[in-house]
């Protein structure tokens, strides 16, 4: 009888699991992996420090503007079409790093890196979740971006051990095909387009009983969810992205992230320098470490706590803590301040990439969501690219010290959090623009 009565396991939690393990592939082999690479590149006669940063910075834009296609495609496809495709793309231009010999090729290589990665990484993943949770979506998202700093924490040193032993021009073609078996087979076993299409429902809802008979004709019945697995997303409400690009909330987020994202992946790709300020090669080694592992503590906590409070009143707290957490990092005060700094960062990191896709989920329904949150990444890869290279230019006018950086990436931080406050409150009225 318990047997009969137990409800099985809602095939949504099969999509976020799947989600987490190819986020963990493709952001691993090049989101996180990025300094490596540029370590190899400069160390040849044809490039420099300068020129291999730049193409890192390709790397975003491209990804941005990338978005745009995959968006349209993941509305209209099914997504695993976009994921397989931009898997691809990815493997074969991380498999050509390793042989690019001039400053165009190198450019080439990393603008196809960033659309291939645009279409394997967190819009398909992010969509998909979204799609298949409604009341449970914050813990479903946290759970499955867990994937993004498991990459950086489980498949950067692996690849750097690779590197080291082999060359990167042998390693790159092996991490090529690492990227592509860590991501097509379990999208195409695992992942499915929306609920409807295995003729589910969103959180896995009971479908509605059919009426009796005898009030047929006074009951209007309910619509059937069919099991159509082309049937790439239900009908949903929601803006559309005209409506939605006239609303105060989307000049609120939109421009706040770009300020909110140039202040964090500025912060973490110059927290190896910084630590080494003020600690020895091994201990920062693992001080590094701290940031991925709070990012996913952080994340976790943050899934669990945003489905209990003000989703708006959440996003200022984790706006304002990793302003916070940048100017104690500025401070150069000693080795504890900078742990208890770079942990602080860390829970803000992995919750600032969740809270954007949550909040245009909130605010705008599912109708257009592809569409809205892919320019509003475009918008924010301008401060994704930025905030390295801007960093590190105030690094060299201060004399070489970190102080200033990091507290231009605090400022940075601010600005974002005043953006996105003058956006106004999530909640929308969808029936009207």
């Amino acid at each position: 009888m318990s047997r009969e009565l137990r409800k099985p396991i809602f095939y949504g939690w099969k999509i976020v699991a799947a989600s987490l393990f190819t986020l963990t592939f493709s952001s691993g082999l090049s989101f996180y992996n990025h300094s490596l690479y540029l370590n190899a590149l400069a160390s040849k006669p044809a490039f420099s420090v300068e020129t291999a940063s730049l193409a890192v910075s390709l790397f975003f834009f491209s990804g941005g503007i990338g978005g745009l296609l995959v968006a349209r495609m993941i509305h209209r496809f099914d997504p695993r079409y976009a994921i397989s495709a931009g898997a691809i793309v990815s493997a074969l231009a991380l498999s050509a790093l390793g042989f690019v010999e001039t400053v165009p090729q190198l450019y080439t290589v990393y603008c196809l890196f960033g659309i291939g990665f645009a279409g394997s990484n967190l819009l398909p993943a992010t969509t998909l979740v979204a799609r298949w949770f409604k009341r449970r979506r914050a813990m479903a998202l946290s759970i499955a971006s867990t994937g993004l700093s498991l990459g950086g924490i489980v498949l950067t040193p692996v690849c750097a051990l690779l590197m080291d032993r082999l060359s990167f021009q042998i390693a790159a073609p092996i991490m090529g095909l690492i990227y592509v078996v860590g991501v097509l087979p379990v999208a195409w076993i695992w992942l499915r387009p929306s609920p409807e299409s295995m003729g589910l429902r969103t959180d896995g809802d009971e479908p509605e009983q059919e009426p009796d008979q005898e009030h047929v004709a006074e009951v209007k019945p309910e619509k059937a969810v069919p099991r159509n697995p082309r049937n790439t997303a239900p009908i949903e409400d929601g803006l559309s992205f005209r409506e939605a690009r006239r609303t105060r909330f989307f000049w609120g987020i939109a421009p706040a992230y770009v300020f909110l994202l140039m202040a964090q992946v500025g912060g973490i790709a110059h927290q190896f320098g910084l630590s080494r300020e003020t600690l020895t090669e091994s201990q920062t080694a693992l001080a590094v470490a701290i940031l991925p592992i709070m990012s996913i503590v952080g994340r976790l906590i943050g899934g669990w706590v945003v489905d209990k409070v003000d989703i708006r009143h959440f996003a200022f707290f984790i706006m304002g803590l990793q302003v916070i957490a940048l100017t104690l990092l500025s401070l150069g005060a000693g080795p504890v301040a900078l742990c208890v700094g770079l942990a602080l960062f860390g829970c803000t990191v992995g919750n600032m990439i969740m809270l954007q896709p949550l909040l245009i989920a909130e605010a705008f329904g599912l109708r257009a969501y592809a569409r809205i949150f892919s320019v509003a990444n475009l918008m924010s890869s301008w401060g994704t690219a930025a905030g390295p290279a801007v960093m590190g230019y105030v690094f060299a006018l201060s004399d070489n010290h970190y102080g200033s950086a990091y507290l231009f990436a605090a400022a940075a931080g601010a600005l974002g959090f005043v953006l996105f406050t003058l956006g106004g409150p999530v909640k929308l009225d969808r029936t009207s623009t």
